[in-house]
């Protein structure tokens, strides 16, 4: 067996190509550039000033920070040292916060700021093991005193003195990790209970990292925007494992707010998002094609309807008429080239949506415009991925096909099995949660799906979320719900019917463009909840509802609705961080909402 680490690629980037750029990160406006070279430096320092404090080999480490090159000197910095790596989302109540302190048994901290660093004096007094919080930015803090309090500088500093004390104790360290050792801990954002630290081994790192590149090839110096949160696993793989084992450029954004600016300046080869960012990117496209001229719109629309047809005919497999061919050529140039180009799009080889289902509709769309996205699927427990589609071989409404290695099968129940190199060790600390999912080595994913006769996997719909009707018929939710947030009116759907005779569903609107159509359309409003009680938007949202309607069998059609009279927030604990919708957290707070709409009559 191969003692190979992504550490042991990391460390030959730093060899051979110390002058290449690894990182880009933006300051006061400016880019800036991080070699190899240094990049390696600052892991070197990291290491060694953890190993000075005290860290030894298989203990935890956590970190809470926004996407910036320190989060990753410190998560490989924790990982080359042979410790074990856990991100906290930065949106996390200091009482979650003190949970994954506590249950990681970190005895130090890595916090952007003084915000960050608050937290900890909130839970301090349950987490007596906790020695350090290192903390990246100092401002406001420079004059607190605390012997909990270190600077990250600091940190570095305190690991060149301990380096040149030691020569030969980074490398040995180094050449201490092994494969089967744990690299990190992702906590996953539960809907009930607190989260589960999944254990991933370095094993596990490095084999994703050669599978994802296998279905979908890296070309040299490939470059991606760093923005989704870094403790998630689906963006660890691209701005940590990929970038590590093949040298990419990862260009970390200037702050969550400045996104789609960022993507415009940078202009990835490869990107992912979550499909809210995909629907988002949709919705805006369309809202503001409505303001244009006429003869735009005119052109817009045609164009649209070309790429539609050329892009459904293409993602089925099916012949394109040579007539088609030329037309979409022609709209290519007229429309969809600068329509990418405006978006930071125009160089994206290949662009993934994944975390969760996205509408085939919004999958559609951007293939239509020549923006080649494709939909994985996978979980935590699996390192991230289980399938993917391949470029320019996808099929609408699946996941793609299992990665090299992998094996899917479908229990009978529906439920889908995964076995491979990609799997988890398990749960840490909790052997029984381990053993509800991983049986004979088989991750049970908690995901509904089929196979098809080519092996594309079919996502149904989560176990959990299955609605029965009260008249015996299985509806998957998931399928109605992204049909409706294909609507640029609509944010987030939740459809509901579980035993009930008919289903109804809540909707909260997308602000944005529910503010303008009001303002365009003179409908007097105060607040958000004001604009949501609109006449006016109420049947805007109809009219989204009745289209979707026309699409779906008799049993599957919502015949209610209410609009939610206030935006999803994470920090509220109605959406996870990746923007997916928690079910039976809104089922339940909003329980009489949904009563209501069941007694005011039947269907």
């Amino acid at each position: 067996m191969s003692n190979e680490t992504l550490l042991t690629y990391f460390q030959k980037h730093v060899k051979e190509e110390p002058s290449q750029v690894a990182l880009r990160y933006k300051d006061y406006g400016i880019w800036h550039d991080v070699t190899w070279g240094e990049y390696g430096e600052k892991i070197r320092q990291v290491v060694m000033g953890l190993i000075s404090l005290g860290l030894k080999k298989g203990e935890c480490v956590s970190i809470i920070s926004e996407n910036r090159p320190e989060w990753v000197y410190s998560d490989f910095g924790i990982m080359s040292a042979g410790g074990v790596s856990a991100g906290i989302y930065t949106t996390n109540a200091p009482e979650q916060c003190g949970y994954i302190v506590q249950n990681s048994g970190s005895r130090f901290y890595i916090a952007e700021n003084e915000e960050q660093f608050d937290k900890t004096l909130k839970f301090r007094k349950d987490t007596p093991h906790l020695e350090k919080v290192i903390v990246i930015e100092m401002e406001g803090l420079k004059r607190y005193k605390d012997p909990l309090l270190m600077s990250f500088d600091d940190l570095l500093k305190l690991g060149k003195e301990h380096d040149a004390k030691n020569p030969g104790l980074f490398e040995q360290r180094l050449s201490e990790v092994k494969p089967d050792d744990l690299a990190v801990l992702i906590y996953t954002s539960g809907t009930t209970g607190p989260p589960k630290g999944a254990m991933l081994t370095h094993s596990n790192l490095l084999y994703m990292s050669e599978a994802m590149v296998d279905a979908n090839p890296i070309q040299d110096r490939d470059e991606t925007l760093s923005y989704l949160p870094l403790c998630h696993i689906f963006e660890q793989l691209f701005t940590v494992m990929i970038n590590v084992r093949y040298g990419t450029i990862v260009n970390f954004i200037e702050s969550p707010d400045t996104v789609m600016d960022n993507m415009k300046e940078v202009s990835p080869t490869v990107t992912c998002g979550v499909p809210r960012i995909w629907e988002k990117y949709a919705s805006g496209i369309m809202i503001r094609m409505s303001d244009a001229t006429w003869f735009k719109r005119t052109v817009f629309k045609a164009c649209m309807g070309i790429g539609m047809k050329y892009a459904g005919l293409k993602l089925n497999f099916k012949p394109i008429p040579l007539y088609l061919k030329l037309a979409y050529s022609a709209a290519y140039l007229a429309v969809f080239r600068k329509l990418k180009e405006r978006l930071g799009f125009d160089r994206v080889r290949v662009a993934y949506s994944g975390a969760a289902p996205i509408s085939p509709d919004v999958l559609k769309f951007f293939n239509a415009i020549g923006l080649p996205l494709i939909e994985g699927y996978g979980q935590t427990e699996g390192t991230g991925v289980t399938t993917v589609s391949r470029k320019g071989h996808l099929k609408i409404g699946k996941v793609g096909e299992p990665l090299p290695g992998v094996e899917v099968k479908i229990a009978p129940d529906g439920e889908i099995l995964v076995k491979g190199p990609g799997v988890f060790k398990g749960y840490f600390k909790n052997p029984e949660a381990t053993a509800e999912t991983l049986k004979d080595g088989w991750l049970h994913s908690g995901d509904v799906g089929e196979l098809d006769e080519d092996g594309f996997l079919k996502i149904t719909d989560r176990k959990k979320d299955l609605i029965i009707t009260a008249g015996g018929k299985n509806i998957a939710p998931q399928n109605i719900e992204n049909q409706l947030k294909f609507s640029p009116y609509i944010n987030d759907a939740v459809v509901i019917g579980d035993r009930r005779k008919f289903l109804v569903a809540l909707i909260a609107i997308d602000e944005e463009n529910v503010i303008k159509y009001a303002q365009d359309n003179k409908i007097q409003f105060g607040t958000y909840a004001s604009l949501t009680q609109a006449s006016e938007v109420k049947q805007l949202i109809q009219k989204e509802l009745d289209r979707v309607n026309k699409t779906l069998a008799q049993v599957e059609q919502v015949k209610k609705f209410t609009i939610i009279p206030k935006k999803l927030y994470e920090e509220d604990g109605e959406v996870t961080p990746t923007m997916k919708v928690k079910r039976k957290f809104i089922n339940e707070t909003y329980k009489d909402i949904i009563e209501k709409m069941y007694r005011s009559g039947s269907d």
